[in-house]
């Protein structure tokens, strides 16, 4: 057992229960003497053992609940969107995006974005990018604001530079990635194992939408909304 307890760390939430705090500052050489483990338990309560500044159960229980308190208002605190107050209406693509920003992060709706659109080398680009994915990882007040320009990268779902020919394609948290010889790219999302079929001439599958977006932001944007189903 672990001796020392790192006061910087609240015990409360680095241990279960009580007893587990105590047992921490026991030691082996205790228990050899003592051979008693409730009796080395009282011994740390009374600070005869340990590291001599021990809580009592019921300000470790105290605690635990102040804990227990402010995780569950942090989970129910309402989560600031990225485009909140933003005046998007000269710019469709980003006010697409922030209808769906909601409804993608409480994970109601995922969503899969298509660019196709000249880099900053002018070379042609195009990509499969996992909008969840994305807000997760990404500041995207910095697209909202117009200070970045959202396209895609050699990380996202897929990725091809026309000129280079440079292309890559990964699994995200939200979709696995799947090439089919008859089909061409294929997403699986990862919640309710549906497929998301991007063949222009192919129906997108179950629960999901496409919707072709005209905008002079990019040469092309497709958007494919999947509402999924959590399995019974």
């Amino acid at each position: 057992m672990d001796q020392s307890v790192s006061i910087g760390v609240d015990v409360a939430d680095q241990y279960g229960t009580y007893e587990d705090y105590l047992d921490s500052q026991v030691n082996e050489t205790d228990m050899f003497y003592l051979e008693d483990e409730d009796l080395a338990r009282q011994l740390v309560e009374l600070n005869y053992r340990g590291s001599g500044d021990t809580l009592k159960r019921q300000e470790f229980y105290s605690r635990k609940k102040q804990l227990e308190m402010r995780n569950t208002s942090n989970v129910n605190a309402p989560r600031k969107l990225a485009s909140n107050n933003k005046d998007l209406s000269e710019h469709p693509f980003l006010q697409a995006l922030a209808n769906r920003e909601e409804l993608v992060r409480n994970g109601k709706l995922t969503t899969i974005i298509f660019i196709r659109d000249h880099n900053k080398k002018g070379q042609e680009v195009s990509g499969y990018i996992d909008y969840g994915d994305r807000l997760k990882n990404e500041n995207f007040e910095n697209y909202f604001d117009l200070k970045k320009r959202l396209m895609p990268k050699l990380a996202d779902l897929s990725y091809l530079n026309w000129e280079t020919q440079t292309s890559t394609s990964n699994s995200t948290s939200n979709f696995q990635v799947m090439a089919d010889g008859e089909n061409g790219l294929l997403f699986k999302n990862k919640r309710d194992r549906k497929i998301i079929n991007v063949d222009p001439d192919m129906a997108p599958g179950d629960n999901t939408t496409r919707t072709e977006l005209h905008t002079p932001e990019y040469l092309q944007v497709v958007i494919y909304d999947h509402m999924p189903r959590r399995k019974s």
